[in-house]
Order: C-alpha cells, then sequence, then structure tokens
C-alpha cells in the first residue's frame, strides 16, 4: 500500500509500479521533490478527478480548477453532465480527499457568449455545431489556461484521452492515445501550439478501465459514475428547446423540397432537422428519404434518397495547423465524426484559413459545423496535423 496524499487517501497500486513512470512520463516535467506545482482541471468526472490524484501520487504539487459553466435549473442536476451542480460538489469532494486546495471559478457568462450562443447560430445558419471544441477552444484551454499560468504552474493538465509527446525542440505533437475507443483527439483540433505546449494529458498511455480500476484503488466515491452522453448545457438532449428559447425566430416555417424540385410538405423550422437526417422528416414517401440540405435563406428543408447524401469533396473554414510549418497539399487521413475511425483524403491548403479535403470514398451524411480534423495515420499514436470547420460539400 502506498501513502497517496497527506495521510487523506491511499492507493493500493496493485496495477503496477510503473503508473507513476508512466504519469512523470506523460508530464515531462520533474516534481521537484513536490515543488513543481500542475493544476489540474477538475469537472467533477471520473477521469478528471484520477489525473488530480495520479499527479499527486506522482510527486507533484497539485491544484485543482473546476469551472462552472452553466446553471440551468433542473440541466444542474442531471447524472453524467459537467460544470455543474452535482458535478462542482464531487469536484470538492475529491479534491478534499486528495488534499489538494480546490477552486471554483464562475465561467458562466464567458460561456454563454462563447459556446451557447454561437451553438444556437450555428442552427439558425443550418450547420450542425461542435460545442465541445469551441468550449475547449475558447474557454477551457484559454481562459482556464491563462488562470494555471497566473498561479505558477509549470503545466495544464486536463482528463482528456489524448497523448502530448515532446519533440527535439522542446515543444510539443499531439497524438491518439493508448486507447482509441476513447480518443478525444477529435474535439482538441482547435488547440494553438502554445497550448498545446503548456497543456499535459496523463490518460493518453491509459485506457479507460484502468483509469476506473486506479479510481477504484484511490477510494474515490466517483469511481463509477457514469460518463457524460450529452452536451452538457442541453437537458435530455432536447437541443431544439434550448434554441427556441435563445432564439425565438429560427422556428420560422417552410417547405420540405425534393432534390428534383417538388414540394412535399411543410415544416415548422430548419433547427428541427440535421443532414443525413431520416426518421422524424414529417411526410410520407414511396422510398425512404433522408435530409440532404439545409436553406436558411429560404427555409427549405431538402430530401432525398441515401445516394444523394454522397459527398467526396469537403471545403473547411478556419483552419488550425499543429506543429512545425503548413501541411500542403498531400495525402493525409480526416475524422469528419469523431466516432469513426481516420479516413483516407487529399488535402489542399487554399489560403491561411481555408481548405479543401477529397475524401478517397464518399462519405454520407456530412453536415456544415462539423469539424474535419487532420492525422499523419490512423489509429494509435497518430499525429494530429490540426483541421477546421466544413464549410460545404461537393458530390
Amino acid at each position: 500500500m502506498q501513502l497517496c496524499g497527506a495521510g487523506h487517501i491511499y492507493c493500493r497500486m496493485e496495477l503496477g509500479t510503473n503508473i507513476f513512470e508512466r504519469v512523470r512520463g506523460a508530464v515531462g516535467i520533474d516534481p521537484d521533490g513536490g515543488r513543481t506545482l500542475v493544476v489540474a482541471a477538475m469537472s467533477g468526472g471520473v477521469d478528471s478527478t484520477v489525473v488530480a490524484g495520479l499527479l499527486k501520487a506522482a510527486g507533484y504539487g497539485v491544484a485543482g480548477i473546476t469551472l462552472q459553466l452553466y446553471d440551468h435549473g433542473e440541466a444542474m442536476q442531471r447524472k453524467g453532465a459537467c460544470c455543474a451542480g452535482q458535478d462542482i460538489h464531487d469536484a470538492r469532494k475529491a479534491a478534499a480527499a486528495l488534499d489538494i486546495p480546490h477552486y471554483v471559478l464562475d465561467f458562466e457568462s464567458r460561456f454563454k457568449d462563447a459556446v451557447i450562443e454561437e451553438f444556437a447560430d450555428a442552427y439558425v445558419r443550418g450547420e450542425t455545431p461542435s460545442p465541445c471544441v469551441t468550449c475547449n477552444q475558447t474557454v477551457k484551454f484559454a481562459d482556464l489556461l491563462s488562470r494555471a499560468k497566473a498561479l505558477g504552474a509549470a503545466c495544464l493538465a486536463t482528463g482528456h484521452y489524448i497523448r502530448s509527446v515532446a519533440r527535439a525542440d522542446g515543444s510539443r505533437d499531439l497524438r491518439t492515445p493508448e486507447d482509441m475507443g476513447r480518443d478525444q483527439s477529435y474535439f482538441l483540433f482547435q488547440t494553438t501550439q502554445a497550448q498545446a505546449d503548456y497543456l499535459r494529458f496523463p490518460l493518453g498511455s491509459f485506457t479507460k478501465d484502468e483509469t476506473r480500476d486506479m479510481a477504484r484503488a484511490m477510494g474515490l466515491s466517483i469511481a463509477d459514475k457514469p460518463d457524460s452522453q450529452d452536451i452538457c448545457f442541453v437537458p435530455n438532449g432536447n437541443y431544439v428547446s434550448v434554441i427556441e428559447r435563445l432564439r425565438p425566430e429560427a422556428g420560422e416555417p417552410g417547405d420540405i423540397v425534393h432534390e428534383d424540385g417538388r414540394v412535399l410538405g411543410r415544416h415548422d423550422g430548419i433547427i428541427h432537422f440535421t443532414i443525413g437526417q431520416r426518421r422524424g422528416i414529417g411526410i410520407a414517401a414511396a422510398e425512404p428519404l433522408y435530409v440532404t440540405g439545409l436553406d436558411p435563406k429560404q427555409a427549405r428543408v431538402i430530401v432525398g434518397p441515401r445516394e444523394a447524401l454522397a459527398r467526396r469533396i469537403i471545403r473547411l473554414r478556419d483552419v488550425n495547423w499543429l506543429g512545425s510549418g503548413e501541411p500542403g497539399t498531400g495525402n493525409v487521413f480526416v475524422k469528419i465524426r469523431s466516432t469513426r475511425p481516420a479516413v483516407p483524403a487529399q488535402l489542399t491548403v487554399n489560403g491561411a484559413n481555408s481548405a479543401q479535403v477529397v475524401l478517397q470514398d464518399a462519405d454520407f451524411g456530412i453536415s456544415p459545423g462539423q469539424a474535419c480534423v487532420f492525422y499523419e495515420a490512423s489509429g494509435q499514436d497518430a499525429r494530429v496535423l490540426g483541421g477546421g470547420y466544413i464549410a460545404g460539400t461537393s458530390r
């Protein structure tokens, strides 16, 4: 049994004595007898809590920071949500058990302006947004990172499943993790190089099962806490209610139009539809119909057979590059959905912040507003090259 903390918690490290070495390797900075301060971003979930515990056990000085991002009545208490209500309580409780200082920062206004408002605007534009990417870009890896630096921390550690690997020049690459079933690199493509150099991800070389085992070994009460499944500020997954509250005008009715130009029916607002949707369109047809396009200017929902969804060419905006130099025309692997493997594609840079991707094989249901992330390879330990937001597609 190895002491983990200052007498408040014990870690029975049956998992192996190399755990602390792996954590120190992920941080890449000498603990210096606890004098090296690392800030741990603590959401109240099992991943970030284990990170804080591992850092403390590995000999670092640790401070936990939790961001209070929203307070929407019942949403505060939903199990599996992050950064509100019960989760803040769980983070406080865990920090006390680990005997580390803990701070709660009220970022509700910032989160609403940067993430929630943009989420609503994207749906009004006929896009399918990526709020977790926006949150990382504007709040967690910008505002929180600056707070960590203000505390004098050597780095900021999070519970994301991704690896940070040092280059020869001291800067750092982002790479896919050991547990590809938990890969979160897709959500971090907007990370700047300066942020990547300061961030650390101690769970990148662990599996989710190992993380839960370590939480149990630490005696943490959140060891079996469910993972968040929904967007944190959307109660019960009902995103339409959030948009209608923020943008009452978004429910403008319009026509449902077939790809061949026929008007098939009416709808109550394009915010009820996403590209690739099949169920709930509200029309009867002899063949299965899918949403193939959204036209917010004319309030039209365009539908057609599944083959009409096929796209190979993707135009990207707000492209962010990671690493030395910027990729030009060449072969890469891309992810256009977080849960799917990276697939072969041809990348062409069109300007400072725009690019075009041509997929080797057509994909179905690609939606503007989502992310397209570039990798050197597919699978474990693949370097993240950057990515952009999908602005449009072609067949």
